[in-house]
C-alpha cells in the first residue's frame, strides 16, 4: 500500500513538473541590426522580450548593443557566413577559404565586436551551414565561452549546424518561422499568426524577422496582444533551455503538456502543415506547396 502510494505521488509530481509551463513560449529574433541606426533603434525599442541579432563590425553595432542591453533586451551576434548564391555576407564573414585558425579567430573577433552577446545565429550561410567540418570549427570556437547558445536560422534545408552544436553539447535550437520572407504586410501578419499557432501546437515557437518598416509596424501592433492570445514572449535563451529540458524528459512525461499532447496525438492534414517561407532569405518566393515541403521534411 505504501509503495503504491509513493509511486502515485511520484507520478503526480512528474506530471505537475511537466505541466508547470502554463503558457506556450514564443521567442522572436530581429536580425540584421548594425548598418542603419534608425531601423536598429526602432527594433530595439519594440515592447517585450524581443531578442536582437546584431552584425559584427557594422557602424552602429556597438551603440545598438549598448542601447538594447540598457532596455533589457537579449543580444545575439548575427554572424555572416558564406552563401550558396555567392552573395557577399559582409564584414567578419566565415568562408570556406579560411584556415581553421583564421576561421576561429574570425569568430572571436565577431564576438568581441558586439558587447553583451548571449547567443549566435547565422547571417546568410546557406553554403557554410551545410559544411559539417566548418560547423564543427564554429562550435569549438563557441565552446571557449560557457554562456553561449546557437540558433540555426535554417537558410538551407541541408544545414548541419544544429546537429554539430548538439554533438558538442552546446545549447542550440533552430528557427521555426521566417516572419517576413517577403516584404508584404499580409504575409507578415499571416506568419505571425502561424508563429502563435505553432507555439500552441508544440509548446514553443521561434520566429525571425528583420527591421523592415512593414515588419516593425506589424510587431508594434502584435506584441502587446500576446498575453491575451495565451502565449508568453521570452528571450531566446529561455526557449533554448526549455527545448533542451523537453528533449531530456521521457516521452510520456514530455507529452503531459496540453499543447504538446495535442500536437503529438493529432494527425497532420495538409492544411495543418506549417508554411514557413523559403529556407533562404535571399531566394525568390516559392509557391505555397514548395514552402510547406521544407517543414514536412524537417
Amino acid at each position: 500500500m505504501c509503495k503504491a502510494l509513493a509511486l502515485l505521488l511520484g507520478l503526480l509530481a512528474a506530471f505537475t513538473a511537466g505541466s508547470a509551463q502554463a503558457r506556450p513560449l514564443v521567442a522572436l529574433i530581429i536580425d540584421d541590426l548594425g548598418w542603419r541606426a534608425a531601423d536598429g533603434e526602432r527594433a530595439v525599442r519594440l515592447p517585450g522580450a524581443v531578442t536582437v541579432a546584431i552584425l559584427p563590425h557594422a557602424p552602429h553595432s556597438r551603440r545598438l548593443a549598448g542601447m538594447a542591453h540598457r532596455l533589457g533586451k537579449e543580444i545575439m551576434l548575427h554572424l555572416p557566413m558564406a552563401a550558396a548564391s555567392g552573395q557577399r555576407p559582409g564584414p567578419g564573414a566565415l568562408t570556406e577559404g579560411l584556415t581553421e585558425k583564421a576561421f576561429k579567430r574570425t569568430v572571436f573577433a565577431g564576438l568581441a565586436s558586439v558587447p553583451h552577446v548571449r547567443g549566435i545565429n547565422n547571417h546568410m550561410g546557406s553554403r557554410l551551414t551545410a559544411d559539417s567540418l566548418r560547423m564543427g570549427w564554429l562550435m569549438q570556437a563557441l565552446m571557449f565561452r560557457s554562456d553561449l547558445y546557437f540558433v540555426d536560422s535554417r537558410t538551407t534545408a541541408a544545414t548541419v549546424a544544429e546537429r554539430e552544436a548538439r554533438r558538442r553539447a552546446l545549447p542550440a535550437t533552430h528557427r521555426d518561422v521566417f516572419i517576413d520572407y517577403r516584404d508584404d504586410a499580409a504575409i507578415i501578419d499571416s506568419q505571425l499568426e502561424e508563429l502563435i499557432a505553432r507555439a500552441h501546437r508544440r509548446g514553443s515557437a521561434l520566429g525571425i524577422g528583420h527591421p523592415l518598416p512593414k515588419t516593425m509596424a506589424a510587431l508594434e501592433r502584435w506584441l502587446p496582444t500576446l498575453q491575451r492570445r495565451g502565449v508568453e514572449l521570452v528571450p531566446v535563451s529561455r526557449l533554448v533551455a526549455w527545448r533542451q529540458n523537453q528533449r531530456r524528459k521521457p516521452t510520456w512525461q514530455a507529452s503531459s503538456s496540453p499543447s504538446l499532447k495535442v500536437a503529438k496525438n493529432s494527425k497532420r492534414s495538409p492544411s495543418s502543415i506549417s508554411c514557413v517561407g523559403p529556407t533562404s532569405k535571399s531566394s525568390p518566393p516559392a509557391s505555397p506547396p514548395a514552402r510547406c515541403a521544407a517543414a514536412v521534411a524537417r
